[in-house]
């Protein structure tokens, strides 16, 4: 946006908010939820009256556009309503969850998703959503995992700033464009216990260092709203944290869109324990830099009199309206009041963008004895055996309430498809719902006993994940166990999908398979983008975006912890089957790990197979040292060894080996997407800043400090594959 139309919105603010009565400032304040298709006389007079500036839920397009011209031509300003809704992840067509976005590691398919769901919910009369969701989530038990880009910062950068700018588009005015909002502000998924809207406890140095860092690439990324978390920060909840909502965003970072609460959480500060009223929880939100509030009436209820009182001055009121004004200025809403929404993308590009999607987020996991891909030819006989084989509802997972499970390809439908009449495909359902826990297998084993290979499909279904879903045993729920294991016992080869809305923890079904692919809730081309890995059409290229527990007493465990002082080693760790009786309390271990589990996570972020393999060698660094104001190139070879053209996900980490704080034994810097036919090998090249190996200090200021640096390229996070370089201060 230019100077000028800068200069020219904010003239126009001014304006505004000089001819505007408290009232019509306080309704710009108010969210509504919708009456779900219709206007009644009560919401279209508040609407005539300028008491309400944003509409929720309301996609019906006659409702909206008989709301929004009773708010441009006869209310007293003609100020526009931004009409908002979950687009989580695709609005008709939906895409794989979040987790699953992250695990292609392709920001360009995340931003091409974000646009396509953004045209479809502009079609239907949207202006605003509430994604992307960019909380660090290192704990799978929370529900709202489904949601997140995963446990690394610099992946969930990424992601946000590809979502932020699929949303928005190069032109927010345009029609098939919708503002974004980035959330939750901040640190909900550090949630204790894994519990949703519970308490959450993060350092500071911690707070900027992780959860704060794809929030600022949001903000990089021209985000134009935010939404508070549910949670309180250290004591604080975030809906009234003047810390977050004005020093970080306002004074730190510049912001200068608008910051909406989450679903009544004004009101929920007394519950919180913080307030004691609702206008006393009105007070602190409003005071802290809380912009509008969603679903409650504490500030249609009492800013006017905490106005009068003098406790909120006119100038606040006329700060966070202007934050509002600004961001419906910026979307263009008085000249789309006038103009027909657009229509919707074509069906068919609306599924290749969803299969491309899908295919890029499957993570193979194992594949023994090369099982996949499967030979069409070479099949007489299948068996597809699971809950999840044929529910076009379930894999399209969490916050789906837009989407039409008439567009799902199920991946039993896909497979007979692909197979084609010559094989016979013979479907258990075995379970009726993921959760079952009586069943009788004899059927289900029956067909595995008569086919060539059994694909089994398990997992969660969608209600498993999401919002207040969050789970304390994350095994795979009811007989589901039981059922892999029986059709083990057939003999026949076996393969496991599984869908599900976080990482599960596998252990005890992990020996029970062949191969294991993991689809999380892969949206509605999810059927397709399956069958054609199965086949050998794609081979997988998807990267875990979050570490994988054996058990859930490891979490939360993730790849870029502390080292602690005392880290444990091979040599160190000491099983609780090998101790002796009344072995001396000294007499093992002495480290950081457990007696009764590997101390290491099942799957390692950034690991996922394919049906080619990948070598690396000759990393160099381009120099032994590194100015402040200069750069080093950090570069390996990477081989296709394997016998199929494929992509691998090339990944850069570094650790810094002192710190005026401690810092963590690896994190993420760069990734690169590298596709190789068999044989062929390419040179990968990365470049390192001082900028990149910035951090905040004791002084919570972000600063690169000069030392030792140790550097990996490689296909996963554990890679050993490493190079060194010094960070020095340059003479003066």
């Amino acid at each position: 946006m230019s100077r000028e139309t800068n200069e020219a919105t904010e003239r126009q603010i001014r304006s505004l908010l000089q001819r505007m009565t408290l009232a019509e400032k306080i309704g710009q304040m108010t969210q509504l939820n919708g009456d779900e298709g219709r206007v009644s006389d009560a919401l279209a007079d508040r609407v005539r009256s300028g008491t309400v500036g944003s509409i929720l839920n309301e996609v019906d397009g006659p409702t909206q556009q008989a709301l929004q011209r009773i708010a441009t031509e006869e209310s007293r300003l003609g100020i526009p309503l931004i009409f908002g809704r979950d687009v989580i992840h695709g609005f008709r067509t939906i895409l794989p969850i979040p987790l699953g976005q992250a695990a292609s590691w392709n920001p360009q398919t995340v931003r091409e998703g974000a646009r396509l769901a953004a045209a479809e919910a502009a079609a239907s009369g949207l202006q605003w959503t509430f994604a992307p969701m960019v909380d660090i989530a290192r704990d799978p038990r929370w529900g709202r995992v489904a949601e997140s880009f995963g446990e690394d910062p610099h992946l969930a950068s990424v992601m946000a700033a590809a979502m932020v700018k699929g949303f928005q588009g190069p032109d927010p005015t345009a029609p098939d464009a919708i503002a974004a909002c980035v959330k939750h502000f901040a640190g909900y998924g550090a949630s204790e216990s894994g519990k949703d809207y519970n308490t959450t406890n993060i350092p500071e140095n911690e707070l900027r260092n992780v959860y704060l860092r794809p929030f600022k690439a949001a903000v990089d990324a021209g985000v134009m709203t935010f939404m508070t978390s549910f949670s309180d920060l250290d004591g604080v909840p975030a809906t009234a944290n003047a810390f977050l909502l004005t020093t970080v965003l306002r004074k730190e970072w510049g912001f200068d869109g608008f910051v909406v609460s989450d679903w009544d959480s004004v009101r929920q500060l007394a519950v919180h324990g913080m307030t004691e009223t609702d206008r006393e929880s009105a007070f602190e939100a409003v005071t802290a830099g809380l912009d509008m509030e969603m679903a409650g009436d504490a500030y249609l209820s009492h800013l006017s009199a905490l106005v009068e009182a003098g406790r909120v001055t006119v100038a606040q009121i006329d700060e966070r309206v202007g934050n509002i004004l600004r961001v419906k200025a910026r979307l263009g809403l008085s000249d789309r009041a006038r103009t027909p929404p657009c229509s919707p993308p074509e069906p068919a590009s609306a599924r290749a963008i969803a299969k491309r999607a899908a295919v890029e987020s499957l993570v193979l996991l194992r594949n023994d004895h090369r099982v996949l891909p499967l030979d069409r030819a070479a099949l007489d006989s299948v068996a597809v055996i699971g809950p999840m084989a044929d529910d076009g509802y379930e894999q399209l997972g969490t916050w789906i309430f837009d989407g039409d499970p008439a567009r799902s390809v199920t991946p039993l439908a896909a497979l007979v498809e692909g197979l084609g009449p010559g094989v016979d495909v013979r479907y258990v359902r075995g379970l009726e719902t993921t959760r079952s826990r009586t069943a009788t297998f004899d059927e289900a084993a029956t067909a595995a006993e008569a086919a060539d290979v059994a694909l089994l499909f398990v997992g969660e279904e969608s209600i498993l994940s999401g919002e207040a879903h969050c789970r304390a045993d994350i095994d795979l729920p009811g007989a589901q166990v039981e059922l892999v294991r029986r059709i083990r016992r057939t003999g026949t080869p076996t393969v496991a999908v599984i869908m599900a809305g976080r990482p599960l923890t596998l252990t005890n079904v992990f020996d029970e398979v062949d191969a294991l692919l993991y689809a999380w809730h892969p949206g509605a081309m999810g059927g397709p983008a399956i069958a054609d890995v199965l086949f050998g059409i794609e081979s997988p290229s998807g990267k875990l975006p979050i570490s994988f527990p054996r058990v859930a007493g490891q979490i939360p465990i993730y790849y870029n912890h502390k080292n602690t002082g005392r880290p444990a080693s091979p040599g160190s760790v000491v099983s609780i089957e090998s101790i002796e009786s009344r072995a001396p309390q000294t007499s093992f271990g002495m480290t950081s790990f457990y007696l009764d589990v590997d101390p290491t996570p099942l799957f390692p972020f950034g690991y996922g197979l394919s049906y080619s393999s990948f070598e690396y060698a000759d990393i160099e660094v381009s120099a032994p040292q590194m100015d402040m104001a200069g750069s080093v190139t950090v570069s390996a070879s990477v081989s296709n060894s394997g016998p199929v053209a494929a992509v691998e996900v090339v990944q850069l980490y570094v650790r810094d080996l002192v710190g005026s704080t401690t810092r963590p034994v690896k994190e993420l810097k760069g990734f690169r997407r590298v596709e190789l036919s068999p044989g062929q090998s390419k040179r990968v090249a990365f470049v390192l800043t001082a900028d990149d190996l910035a951090f905040y200090g004791r002084n919570q200021r972000r600063a690169a400090e000069p030392g030792e640096f140790h550097v990996w390229i490689g296909g996963c996070s554990t890679t050993e594959l490493r190079g060194e370089f010094r960070l020095r201060v340059e003479d003066r």
